[in-house]
């Protein structure tokens, strides 16, 4: 199969940071590491009350990264400004919660189509890919494609938090194959960690892992470059031939 696309999320490298609102550890430095040990792209969620990663964290990484960047974002003026002036080679469209700990769910693609539609229209014209984060339902993939986005990213918490129900599995298996078919690049994540990643890995169609709090949890004890090494291998050997 096709090299399967690794991006390391580097917002919880800030959260520890913005525990003390202080200057370490730097989530610019933790990208440059993660490159360095193989990571095909950087992730980085801008949100709205900007918990984690900051303004210049993101104009940082839009300068210094040797790799693509993805912002993911809520579809709102603010952030489609600031996609707009960055210019990121991806952008993700998440939904949003301030009392959330972490992105809980897709988004509604339902909810306000024209808005949603309006915000690709802006990120396609300033060439950068977009992406919306969408739980793996076979209509909602649809969806996705008729507002006009280039790829999805499928939200595996179901089968991350789900350990060994095959339904979780073969939901991801059956919007990845919708998705290829109807002319979306397929990428998926949240949860995702070495012990789990390999049957999602191994799906055909997905050509892009999204990976954070669990590298940067496993970076504690072994270090953040073998953190990374550590997926990227288990990601590689899912997709090797049996």
């Amino acid at each position: 199969m096709k090299r399967q696309r690794l991006y390391i999320n580097i917002d919880h490298i800030a959260t520890v940071r913005q525990a003390r609102r202080g200057n370490e550890p730097d989530p610019i430095e933790g990208a440059a590491i993660c490159e360095r040990a193989g990571a095909d792209g950087i992730t980085a969620h801008l949100r709205e009350d900007r918990r984690h990663i900051q303004d210049d964290d993101v104009e940082r990484l839009a300068t210094s990264l040797t790799t693509d960047f993805n912002l993911e974002m809520a579809c709102t003026d603010e952030m489609l400004s600031i996609a707009e002036r960055l210019r990121p080679r991806e952008a993700t469209l998440v939904p949003e919660r301030r009392q959330e700990i972490t992105t809980e769910g897709g988004l509604d693609l339902t909810r306000d189509p024209a808005r949603l539609t309006e915000g690709i229209k802006r990120l396609n014209a300033a060439g950068i890919r977009t992406s919306l984060f969408i739980s793996p339902d076979l209509e909602t993939v649809t969806a996705a494609r008729k507002l006009g986005a280039t790829a999805i990213e499928l939200h595996t918490g179901a089968f991350a938090h789900a350990a060994g129900d095959p339904a979780a599995l073969e939901a991801l298996r059956d919007a990845s194959r919708h998705g290829a078919s109807i002319g979306l690049a397929v990428h998926a994540g949240h949860g995702l960690t070495v012990g789990n990643v390999g049957p999602v890995a191994a799906i055909p169609e997905i050509e892009e892992l999204n990976i954070g709090h669990s590298v940067v949890s496993r970076a504690i004890f072994v270090g953040l470059a073998e953190a990374v090494r550590e997926l990227r291998k288990a990601m590689d050997d899912a997709r090797a031939p049996s």
